[in-house]
């Protein structure tokens, strides 16, 4: 199995009060302080399968410049993500399974460029971006507990879809067992790593209370398993993808 970054844009930032200020009711982070942001989905190919976990932003979004009081700017355009699929040696052909984690259009903006693709995501959020069809696989989690997790979807050998909610009230997981490490891929679960470690809540969620308990779940899972977090909103995806580097709280 082998495990790539998506790279789709780099040299963003967001502010700390974005980052960790969610469920917080007085201002007690501070504006200057800023993370470096990007935007990276991943990919599995497991030998037989080639599986995206989300796509990108769709390709006609123009690529801006950072705005004075911007909270995330998610930095300069490198790729498209069909160009940037092609980069590592895939056409969209190839992709057998899309796992999607969330509605959001920095997830599921290029979901319309794979032919041969099942879709993979939540009931919830299956109804939220009205997808039907025989592509579309929504899933019910019916494999049973996951480690600390309640419920589960086996996708096929090594890879998990597992529910998290509260960033949206959908919000699903991926986990990806190889080389004896666990590659959790969770979308938004954080923006930034430093969320993580501190046990902080970005600005953006839809249930607090369930994110509150995702949270709590995602780093149980990290206490009690080699873990390598892979971040979408942050270049720290990416190097402890490369690193192979086990997370720790």
């Amino acid at each position: 199995m082998k495990i790539k970054a998506v790279k789709l844009y780099e040299g963003g930032f967001m502010t700390q009060p974005f980052a960790m200020g969610g469920g917080v009711s007085e201002p007690v982070f501070d504006e200057s302080k800023t993370y470096e942001s990007s935007l990276q989905n991943y990919l599995i190919d497991t030998g037989s399968e080639v599986i995206l976990i989300d796509t990108g932003v769709p390709r006609e979004v123009p690529d801006t410049p950072a705005k004075e009081g911007q909270k995330i700017y998610q930095g300069k355009r490198i790729h498209d993500y069909v160009t940037a699929l092609s980069m590592l040696g895939y056409q969209p052909e190839d992709v057998t399974r899309i796992l999607l984690t969330h509605k959001h259009p920095d997830h599921s903006g290029e979901l319309r460029s794979f032919p041969n693709a099942k879709i993979y995501l939540s009931q919830a959020e299956a109804e939220a971006l009205k997808l039907s069809g025989d592509h579309i696989v929504p899933v019910s989690f019916k494999d049973g507990p996951y480690h600390n997790f309640d419920a589960s979807e086996k996708i096929t050998d090594g890879v998990y879809f597992l529910p998290a909610p509260g960033h949206t009230k959908g919000n699903s997981i991926v986990v990806a067992e190889t080389d004896g490490l666990f590659y959790l891929i969770h979308g938004d679960i954080t923006y930034t790593d430093a969320a993580l470690k501190e046990n902080r809540l970005s600005v953006v969620f839809e249930d607090l209370e369930a994110a509150r308990d995702t949270l709590l779940k995602v780093r149980t899972f990290i206490n009690e398993n080699p873990t390598v977090y892979l971040s979408t909103h942050t270049p720290e995806g990416i190097s402890s993808l490369e690193e192979k580097k086990i997370m720790k709280l």
